[in-house]
């Protein structure tokens, strides 16, 4: 991938805004003199600066000047005071990209004054570079500036573009809540590791290798995971039973609703009370 071009403004150096910088600079996307950084909270500023060498600012529309790229990084709730700050101060051709659940482009293009925008939704594994993120943009987002969100977002793992923005609500339910759930039947697992007498360390350590050499088995197969569950689930045997019990307690069908309760939530809580 190619370096970006310009200037970069956070606006918010929290986990996540903190995981994508950190992406940026090690993957040589962007070097520290290109980021600036916009947090209110001291210790952040500190920390941020001394880890990755980026400038720092209190002030988001001094932080915005200039900048080609502004990601915005920052919880829902303050979105208001950030718009009133940056509206009016960002320049014309600069790229609003977006990282904030539930926040629809149209409430920052009226917010903002502002056409050129990215609105995407990555999970909490991209603070480690194992993300999953799904985006879309608006018609005023050209080729060129689609490649920079592209670049930006794919830095914390995957990314994949959709082009209608209700999509973004399906990955709130899938992606976005998703590792929730699979620390859910993690912790399960574990639990049931100390039921039958191993320690919770050794627990834990088997659970981990076991889910993560699963998923790279799929992933380098190609299988559909039935094929592979197939594969080792013997006649009467130990996978057998046990898989016997999840499907009577109805796992797979919890698992659907887990997800689409998400994703009914996420539409509620983005003002969006369609069925479709």
């Amino acid at each position: 991938m190619s370096q970006l071009q310009g200037k970069t403004t956070f606006i918010g150096g929290g986990a996540m805004g903190e995981a994508t910088i950190g992406s940026l600079i090690s993957n040589r996307l962007l070097n520290s003199t290109q980021i600036c950084v916009s947090e209110p909270v001291p210790a952040r500023r500190e920390l941020l600066n001394d880890t990755y060498g980026v400038t720092t600012e209190t002030d988001n529309a001094r932080a915005v000047n200039g900048a080609s790229v502004v990601v915005l990084a920052v919880k829902p709730q303050v979105l208001d005071l950030v718009m009133a700050d940056l509206g009016g101060n960002l320049s014309h051709d600069a790229l609003v990209v977006s990282i904030m659940a539930g926040v629809r482009i149209e409430t920052l293009q009226s917010g903002l004054g502002h056409d050129k925008i990215v609105r995407s939704m990555p999970n909490t594994p991209a603070q480690v570079g194992k993300g999953m993120t799904v985006w879309t943009d608006t018609a005023a987002v050209s080729d060129t500036d689609r490649a920079a969100a592209r670049a930006i977002l794919e830095a914390m793992g995957e990314a994949i573009y959709v082009a209608d923005e209700h999509y973004l609500d399906m990955a709130t339910g899938l992606s976005g809540s998703g590792p929730g759930f699979v620390y859910l039947l993690l912790e399960a697992l574990i639990d049931a590791g100390v039921h039958i007498g191993f320690s919770r360390d050794q627990s834990q350590q088997m659970v981990l290798q076991t889910v993560a050499g699963s998923v790279e088995l799929m992933r380098q197969s190609g299988l559909h995971p039935a094929d592979l569950r197939n594969r080792v689930t013997s006649p009467a045997g130990t996978t057998a039973a046990g898989t016997l019990v999840l499907e009577r307690a109805g796992v797979r069908s919890a698992l659907i609703d887990a997800v689409d309760s998400a994703y009914r939530r996420s539409k509620e809580l983005g003002g969006d009370d369609s069925d479709a």
